[in-house]
Parts: C-alpha cells; structure tokens; sequence
C-alpha cells in the first residue's frame, strides 16, 4: 500500500514536468536519435474526442454533417444547423482495461441557441476526474486525499458568411488541478490555468442530387503556456492544433445515404531537439547561453505561442521524414437509414513514435424527432493504445434538437429572428 501511495504522487508530479523533460528517451549519452520523439503538452484532455458519433468514426469530425457536438469538432458547422437549439451529453468512462490503471471519466456538455438566420451562439463544458488519491509525506504519513481534474469551458460564435461557407471564433478557459497545492518532491504546486482560442471553417457543396461534399478547418487551442509550480517556472505548452477534413456524401434514395469522411492533425507545438550529453549522463550547457543546453539536432522549442506554432511545421531533429509522422489520420463511413438509424464504422493512425495511439471503432445510433442516442466502441491495435495507454474504451452520447429540421436557414420562419 506505501509503495503505491508513492507511485501516485509521483505520477502527478511527472505528469505536469513532462513537457519539460522533452521525452529524454530520444536522446541517449551519445546524442543518437532512437524511434521515439513524442510531444509531450499539458492538459492533453482537451485533445479527447468527446462524442459518440465521432468516436464511431475514428475520431474524425471536422466536415460531418452539423450537429450538437459541432463546437468541439468544428464550430463553423452551427451555421448550418436548421434548428433554433439543441443540448447534448456525452460520457466516456476509462473503465474496462487493466484493474492497475486509474480509473478516469470524461464528461461533456454542450448547448447552442440560435441569435438570427445567419449567427449562432454555443457553449460547453467538458470534465476529466480520476479516482481519489491520497498523499503521503517522505516517511509515508498521509497529507490527505484528492481527486486530480481537468476541465474547460467554451463559447462560441458561429456565422454564415453565405449558403456555402461559414466561420467561427471559439474562446475557451482551461484549468487543471492536479496537486491541491501540495508540495510534490519539494516543489510548491499550484493549479495550471490558461485562456485559449479556436478559428474554425466550414464549407458545404451539393454536387448533384447524388452527391454532396464538405471540408472544414479547425486551428484550435490557440493559448498560454500552463504553468504547475508557484515559481512560474516552467510553463508548459497546451495542446494547439491543427485540424483539417473533408466528407463526401451519397444520397441513394430518400431512406439511404452513406458518408465517407477523413481527418488530418497536426500538433502546432515544438518537437523536443536532440541534445548533447557527457559521459555521465548529463545536459552539456549551450557555450552560447548558460542557461539552456546545447542542440545537436533540431531547434529550442523554449519559444513563444506563436513562433512555436510556425517553428513546429518545419523543426523535427529528423527533418523531413519525423515531420511527416508528426501527422495523425481518422476516418470513416457512416451509413444512415431510414433518416433515424446510423452504422459507423472507423479507424485512427499515429506513428508509433510520436505516441502511437491506433485503434479500430464501430459505432450505433438513432433516435425520432429531437432526440438522438449514439454508442460507440474503440479498439486498440496490438502493442498500440488509445488515450491514456487503454486499450478499449466505450462512448456515450444523448442529443436534443429543437426546431423544423425539414427548414433551412433562409426559410420564412428564419426571417422572424431578424
């Protein structure tokens, strides 16, 4: 029991300095690159598919056919919504891997209103909560329990520029407690707290009475470093990224129609360099800066938001090559029946050195009128993982849509909102 007790507290120590170590695994004593060069940022919940849909469809999202889940995905879709309003649940519970491994709980809650024909206002809520940890002193006398959480409230604003094309701006608060404050290792810690933006795109196209495509664009957690200690030292990057996607649609008939989606990411954030180290083991200091450690390869990713967003399209140690599987890829189809029943099925890739989360989903849903539940079911390949090192997960969702969905937004009842 004392060594685990031990393990937890050093857990969540490590957890809010891994940015800071820079994934030392790249870089032995001799400064030779291995396989492994991940990404480390703070607050990776925020990187959590929330819904079930998208689950379904290997966490892909960016250009599917607008729904209450929009402003996670990509705000820009609300503009297209038919409805004056709509709420949605989803929970995803880390519940049914290793009996070793914490057991954590995401929430989400999202809500939209509609202002007039053309401008929609949207907000959620989303909660990451493990179990309750207790922490001990260096002779093991308990210091008390707490239950570590992360979560991040949204508004957004989404607009319709014309029958094709939409925009949005997001504005997002973060906070992670992970410490209560407690004293890790001799450090004073506190909450990690950030504000952050999104700038999303969507357009929309009917090609035929047959098919019908789409593709967005989504630049999200645009925002301050994090910091977990008083001193304000280290301050860690969030996850910024970038997203983009397309959808292509075939409506067979009235009661048949199937989606085929994909999605590409990418982390706007400094790949860690390689450094040089002595024969000990140790950092060898920049001759030009005391301050920092001397590069072999790659570029110092101690910069700022905005140089690191450029910085990491082109500053991979292993140039090309690494920058190239710093790229992740979701998909998948979506067969919708009788307008009330859906089949998803999906697939998510990610190079195994830069995290290798890789997995296989399948996904349920249906639902009359405002009401819509969907499930979904992920997979990880072998020896690969999905968030948090689990190796399945299963996803719920519940939405509400009020309004004639048959109206679209430039219908005659629209023109009522001025």
């Amino acid at each position: 029991m004392y060594f685990r007790k031990r393990f937890l507290i050093i857990y969540c120590f490590f957890v809010f300095y891994s940015v800071s170590l820079k994934a030392q695994s790249y870089n032995n004593l001799n400064g030779q690159s291995s396989d492994i060069n991940t990404i480390a940022t703070a607050v990776p919940f925020l990187m959590i598919g929330p819904d079930a849909r998208s689950a379904g469809l290997g966490n892909s999202g960016i250009a599917s056919s607008p729904d209450a889940n929009s402003l996670y995905w990509n705000p820009a879709k609300y503009g297209f919504l038919n409805n004056y309003g709509g709420f949605t649940i989803s929970v995803l519970p880390f519940r049914i891997n290793d009996k070793q491994a914490p057991n954590k709980c995401f929430n989400y809650e999202s809500f939209f209103v509609r202002l007039s024909k053309k401008l929609i206002l949207g907000s959620s809520f989303r909660l990451l909560s493990s179990d309750e940890i207790q922490f001990t002193d260096q002779n093991g006398q308990s210091l008390g329990y707490f239950k570590p959480t992360d979560f991040a409230f949204d508004v957004t604003l989404a607009g319709m520029i014309n029958k094709r094309l939409s925009l949005a701006i997001t504005t997002r608060y973060i906070n992670s407690n992970l410490t209560a404050g407690q004293n890790v290792q001799g450090v004073e810690t506190t909450t990690g707290r950030s504000f952050a933006i999104d700038l999303s795109l969507y357009w929309k196209k009917r090609f035929s009475p047959l098919i019908y495509f789409a593709w967005g664009i989504n630049i999200s957690n645009i925002g301050n470093k994090i910091s977990y200690t008083k001193s304000n030292i280290e301050r860690n990057f969030i996850p910024t990224n970038f997203r983009i996607g397309s959808r292509v649609s075939f409506n067979f008939s009235d009661d048949i129609m199937l989606s085929i989606q994909f999605d590409i990411n990418k982390l706007l954030v400094p790949t860690p360099p390689i450094y040089a180290w002595d024969s000990s083991g140790n950092r060898i200091p920049d001759p030009g800066n005391s301050n920092k450690n001397l590069i072999l390869k790659g570029m110092d990713p101690d910069v700022g938001v905005f140089q690191g967003m450029i910085q990491s399209w082109y500053d991979a140690p292993g140039g090309f090559s690494e920058e190239v599987r710093e790229f992740t890829f979701g998909g998948g189809i979506e067969l919708t029946i009788f307008k009330h029943f859906y089949i998803r099925q999906g697939i998510y890739l990610e190079s195994k050195s830069k995290g290798n989360q890789k997995y296989f989903s399948i996904g349920f849903g249906g639902g009359t009128g405002p009401f819509k539940i969907s499930f979904a079911y992920k997979r990880a390949f072998k020896n690969a993982h999905i968030y948090y090192n689990y190796s399945q997960t299963i996803q719920f969702s519940v939405q509400f849509l009020f309004g004639n969905p048959n109206k679209d937004n430039y219908s005659e009842k629209m023109k009522n909102l001025n």
